[in-house]
């Protein structure tokens, strides 16, 4: 059985909506640009409508591809200003930590957020085997949102389509027109969903996260 982890519900609501509503609670976010499959659209525009305060919601098609769906999302936004890209699979995002990535952004022209890897890390061979260790002194997870001034991540995503290549995120593309991205360390939980018992973890943390502010 399939399982859409973007409209897996947590607590009541699907993942996107929760999304959605955290970057809505920060002051500093004007409005979207939802980038979905085109037989998803209608319902994601409800959905993301139901979610963003009254804030602004645009929603496109994307691509076949990763850069080929942000290159769609950008091609909807002025030139001028600040774009935050997040990952909608990310529901535990807070509008702290949105606010602070941004007010790096604006001090570099490019953050992400991000945390210090903890785990140890190994390297392995074709067959399995582990045939060495990696310092993971200065390694680091990447996660979202990634913000960059919309100048910028634009310019980059028109040479990775001028280039015919693929990135896995926005950072991989600023670094190859060779411009720096400050790192946003992340102290709280901003867990990806990809497998489905990822979803009770992040009801336990909203639960928790609720029970704290009462």
């Amino acid at each position: 059985m399939g399982f859409d982890k973007l409209l897996a519900p947590i607590a009541g609501q699907p993942v996107l909506w929760h999304s959605i509503h955290a970057l809505a609670r920060c002051p500093e976010v004007e409005g979207f640009t939802v980038v979905t499959r085109p037989d998803l659209v209608e319902k994601i525009t409800r959905l993301a409508e139901s979610a963003a305060l009254g804030k602004g919601v645009l929603v496109v098609e994307g691509g076949s591809e990763r850069h080929l769906s942000v290159s769609a999302g950008l091609a909807t936004l002025e030139e001028e200003g600040f774009v935050a890209i997040h990952d909608a699979a990310r529901p535990l995002v807070t509008p702290e930590v949105v606010a602070g990535c941004l007010a790096l952004a604006r001090m570099h022209g490019a953050a992400s957020c991000a945390s210090p890897v903890s785990d140890t890390v190994k390297r392995g061979d074709g067959a399995g085997m582990v045939s060495g260790s990696v310092d993971r002194k200065d390694l680091w997870a990447m996660q979202t949102p990634q913000i960059f001034s919309n100048r910028l991540i634009r310019e980059a995503y028109a040479a990775v389509l001028r280039d015919g290549e693929m990135v896995t995120d926005e950072v991989s593309a600023v670094e190859r027109l060779g411009r720096t991205v400050a790192l946003y360390q992340n102290g709280e939980w901003n867990l990806k969903i990809t497998f489905p018992r990822d979803i009770s973890l992040a009801e336990l943390i909203l639960a928790d996260r609720e029970t704290a502010h009462r």
